[in-house]
């Protein structure tokens, strides 16, 4: 690894039991104060709740937006679609992952390396920093699951997405890049969420709300919970529960955009070299929003 990105990972802090629970106590209130809701558990309760009546969906459908207001009634639905029509029109999707190597191989990168799949949900998940190029060389060159830039803020990158304006408020966009076989395991975030699919495709599943009681899934942050259970490759004596979940699989090709509502659970496995990109909303989710509007 080069000299000039000798930079460490921040020293690991070991916190006591009553430090550790003070944390998190901290740590939910003030995503409950950004989100602008009284308590993110009883949030993520809702967003269950409501997704029970829902229909089992076979397929996610494909649709055009006017505007936000067209994009806010369907979201308000709580059911994940895809949407044509934005993502095709970024500078960025004009360009080959050549540009990485050709402009960005001294960008300063983060990359999830060893068995990341394993670990996706534990605080000491093996990570490694290096340049762009670096990242593409050793992404070349290992065999097996190969490592994954995932996650990244990468403000070069997003200077050529024009997002939506479609939430009152959004996290920065994040970027995801590797090659086929680079996977995110079966989870749900609390925050609404719109995913663009620039290079390349992915395979995603999705099972809604709900369904978390079939997936043994495990807290990893109040607004984060990760599944062991691989919808690709379902080990269903040791998870017999997930026959019960519903889970709809769809590709998502260059120029796609995915709404996936908050606390829909999500795997994601690139099939190309995939270049994609999320937003998270910070408001109150959409398929909430009636309800939170009709009590005020």
């Amino acid at each position: 690894m080069s000299n000039e990105v000798s930079k460490r990972l921040p020293p690991r802090i070991i916190l006591s039991p009553e430090e550790m629970a003070a944390k998190k106590q901290a740590l939910e209130q003030r995503d409950a104060q950004i989100r602008g809701v009284s308590s993110i558990h009883e949030m993520r309760e809702a967003i269950k709740q409501a997704s029970r009546p829902l229909s089992a969906i076979t397929d996610v459908p494909r649709v055009k937006l006017r505007d936000a207001a067209s994009f806010r009634a369907r979201a308000m639905q709580g059911v994940p679609f895809l949407v044509d029509g934005v993502v095709g029109r970024w500078p960025l999707t004009q360009h080959t992952p050549d540009i990485l190597r050709e402009r960005y191989a001294q960008l300063h990168v983060r990359a999830r390396v060893g068995d990341y799949i394993g670990t996706a949900f534990a605080a000491d998940r093996v990570m490694q920093d290096m340049t762009m190029r670096e990242y593409l060389d050793l992404a070349d060159s290992t065999e097996g699951l190969p490592p994954y830039l995932g996650n990244l803020e990468l403000r070069e990158l997003n200077s050529m997405c024009h997002w939506p304006a479609w939430f009152e408020k959004m996290g920065p966009a994040r970027f995801w890049i590797g090659p086929a076989g680079t996977v995110t395991p079966l989870h749900c975030d609390y925050d609404d969420n719109i995913f663009a699919q620039i290079w390349g495709t992915k395979r995603i599943f999705l099972a809604p709300p709900h369904h978390d009681e079939f997936l043994y899934v495990k807290e990893a942050s109040a607004m984060l919970f990760g599944s062991p259970f691989d919808p690709e490759a379902p080990d269903y004596e040791a998870y017999p529960l997930a026959r019960r979940a519903s889970l709809t699989e769809i590709i998502v090709h260059p120029g796609d955009m995915l709404y996936v509502p908050a606390g829909w659970y999500h795997q994601v496995r690139a099939l190309t070299f995939s270049l994609s990109s999320n937003r998270w909303a910070r408001g109150v989710p959409l398929t909430l929003a009636s309800a939170t509007k009709s009590a005020t």
